[in-house]
């Protein structure tokens, strides 16, 4: 039989065929499309033809088009359903995949042929996309070393081999770790809890085969327990074990694999002529420098610290009053924010839930896409990687615009956390190629033939993702390289940060948060009450968000400490981080800094743009409506359309006509007028 890892897809849509995909058709097609790959590039390099821009620049787009119809699939399975074999796969593939990439920028031939299209590009009557995608392409290979010789080279190849390795172990210690760990509740345990809580326990042991309620590391049970579980020893036991994740020694511990992460990544930009790993890494990015992003996250911590520490002294107030001496820990701080926010707000997260079920959160989700971009969604049958996985067919005007396909419940063999990705991506080169968008989350899975309910934190999650799924869904460009969201690192946030805004929109509020049994609207009160709690613990919030960005910053700013740990600490200790908080992602678990290079030096990203999304926003609001169709129109334009064919601060200007300042950012989260 032939491989259907092999041939373009034959089923609707181009979805990658699941159905018919087994692991033992994985490696075999990714060895096949790998030498494809390199033969492709192997004819680009050795045309005896001049160099052109078809025949060097556009063929590379579409040397690898084979590897990526294996890769794709390949990786959402790993991520999202892994196994043993995966997981085999993933580690087996990493550093070929690093070598592969190595080949091709140190191939000198070509190389040379992009050089002689760089020098000539102003005669060569090239589109401004082209220019562009011309300017990145030969960007990347200096970047990734193309003038580098002799043992330089040799040693950068080796360098970027074993960083490959070392992120894809950094991701499965820290799966095989979140994976490994639950605490049995008792029946006494679970009375206390709000029903969904109990839920979630039930369902998490059910999945585990533990024979009764467990607590998991998995996000959504985690925290909800902690903020509703008044047994001060079991909080401290869960916070722990989840903190612990990734330095629990063993097989399974991360310390040495970050230590040895950072110091490569130093030795790297060294060969590349730059100071340290984060002057290389900001260099393409809107910020530029390390002293800019520096100046940015202090200039929101000292706001944000003096709130936390404000509300740190409620808290612990209040952990007196239930007769508890001593300080305020980390393991209470959730919840005795919870009781604050039920008595200040009269907030009760379990009568909200109700009222904010997934499907009716997906449902605002593509209503908002229809009122602002016109697009439409519509279910359809096609081969998925698992049952919990739902696919839309997104359609503007009659016209197809993309696949769009949503995985939100949490399983044991997915990786935590929220993400976008592609199963592939807008083109125009070699005829019309619409996206294939994935939004992945870790939601509760609720019992069978029950409503799956959100916090409203989750909600906001699954807007955050979406808009990520938009900048994918509506880019229009010619060249992949530049689609969706190939965009600086500290801008790809702007999308999706601005469309949490819509889930703030009362009228969003009033027409789909509707109760989940009933389908009754969420009363106006409560409605207003949540809206009026948005920036409620923004202090605790924001502290542990900034001390995760700082000390990925000092990690790369500089040369890479010998211990980790100890630098972290001397970090968070010299701004001052307050006692009952910890960062949001320690060193071991900071899977967004060492499961890959994507955030190195760039966990600021997410602030950095949030600095825009907030400004953004405020051109909706004055002009009236959050729905207005001529800044959406502009927005689509400007921004969502044109992915990374124009530098990101200039995209920005021509949105707002301006760069934004701080301000905007400081007022969103209520810390202006913070000391």
């Amino acid at each position: 039989m032939t491989n259907p890892l092999l041939a373009a897809p034959d089923t609707p849509f181009g979805m990658p065929p699941f159905d018919r995909i087994s692991d033992a058709d994985i490696a075999p097609a990714f060895e096949a499309a790998l030498d494809e790959a390199r033969a492709a590039v192997a004819a680009i390099a050795q045309n005896d033809e001049a160099p052109t821009f078809a025949n060097t620049i556009e063929a590379l787009e579409l040397a690898d088009d084979g590897l990526g119809r294996v890769l794709a699939p390949f990786f959402t399975l790993a991520s999202t359903d892994s196994n043993p074999e995966r997981e085999a796969m993933q580690r087996a593939f990493s550093p070929k995949l690093a070598a592969y990439s190595s080949e091709v920028t140190r191939n000198r031939a070509l190389f040379q042929r992009i050089d002689d299209l760089w020098q000539r590009r102003e005669d060569l009557g090239l589109t401004d996309e082209q220019a562009r995608v011309l300017e990145l392409t030969r960007r990347n290979f200096v970047r990734s070393g193309a003038e580098l010789t002799g043992e330089a080279a040799e040693r950068l190849a080796a360098v970027k081999e074993r960083l490959a390795v070392l992120g894809t172990e950094f991701t499965q210690n820290l799966l095989a770790d979140e994976r490994g760990w639950s605490m049995p509740l008792s029946e006494a345990d679970l009375a206390p809890l709000p029903g969904f809580v109990q839920a979630a326990a039930r369902a998490a042991g059910e999945e585990k085969g533990a024979g009764g309620p467990v607590v998991t590391l998995s996000r959504s049970l985690i925290v909800p327990f902690l903020q509703f579980s008044p047994d001060r020893d079991l909080r401290r036991r869960a916070f722990e074990a989840w903190g612990a994740r990734g330095a629990n020694g063993g097989a399974t511990d991360n310390r040495a694999i970050a230590a040895e992460t950072l110091a490569l990544r130093a030795e790297r930009a060294a060969l590349l002529g730059y100071d340290n790993f984060a002057a290389y890494k900001l260099e393409t990015q809107m910020a530029k420098t390390p002293e800019a992003v520096r100046d940015l996250l202090m200039r929101v911590w000292a706001p944000a610290r003096a709130a936390a520490e404000a509300d740190a002294a409620v808290l612990e107030t209040m952990l007196h009053a239930d007769g508890h001496q001593g300080r305020l820990e980390p393991w209470d701080w959730r919840y005795y924010a919870e009781k604050r926010r039920q008595a200040e707000h009269d907030l009760d997260e379990a009568a909200l839930k109700p009222f904010l079920s997934l499907d009716n959160m997906i449902d605002a989700a593509f209503a908002c896409a229809g009122r602002l971009f016109g697009l439409t969604f519509t279910p359809v049958d096609v081969p998925v990687w698992h049952p919990d996985v739902k696919v839309w067919e997104v359609t503007r005007g009659g016209r197809h615009m993309a696949l769009f396909a949503g995985d939100y419940f949490n399983r044991g063999g997915k990786r935590s956390g929220a993400w976008c990705t592609g199963l592939r991506g807008q083109r125009t080169l070699g005829g019309e190629q619409r996206p294939i968008v994935l939004n992945v989350c870790n939601f509760a899975k609720p019992p069978a033939g029950e409503k799956a309910l959100l916090s409203y934190d989750d909600a906001r999650t699954l807007f955050h993702e979406f808009g990520h799924a938009l900048h994918g869904m509506l880019s229009d460009v010619t060249y992949e390289s530049v689609s969706g969201t190939s965009v600086a690192r500290d801008f790809v946030e702007l999308p999706s940060q601005l469309y949490e805004h819509w889930l703030e929109v009362p009228d969003v509020l009033t027409e789909f948060a509707r109760h989940a049994e009933t389908g009754e609207p969420m009363p106006d009160e409560m409605r207003d009450r949540l809206l009026g709690a948005r920036i409620f613990d923004m202090g605790f919030q924001t502290v542990e968000y900034l001390a995760s960005a700082l000390v990925d910053l000092e990690f790369h700013d500089g040369p890479a400490p010998a211990d980790p740990m100890q630098r972290q600490a001397e970090v968070l200790d010299a701004i001052g981080l307050p006692h009952a908080i910890r960062m949001r992602h320690a060193t071991p678990h900071f899977a967004h800094v060492f499961s890959g290079d994507g955030y190195s030096a760039g966990y600021y990203s997410y602030m950095w743009s949030e600095v825009m999304d907030a400004d953004a926003f405020d051109a909706f609001t004055e002009a009236g409506d959050p729905f207005d169709s001529d800044v959406a129109a502009r927005l689509e334009a400007n921004i969502l359309s044109v992915g990374g064919t124009v530098e990101a601060d200039t995209l920005y200007t021509r949105f707002r006509g301006r760069m934004p300042g701080v301000e905007a950012l400081l007022r969103g989260r209520g810390l202006a007028d913070a000391a």
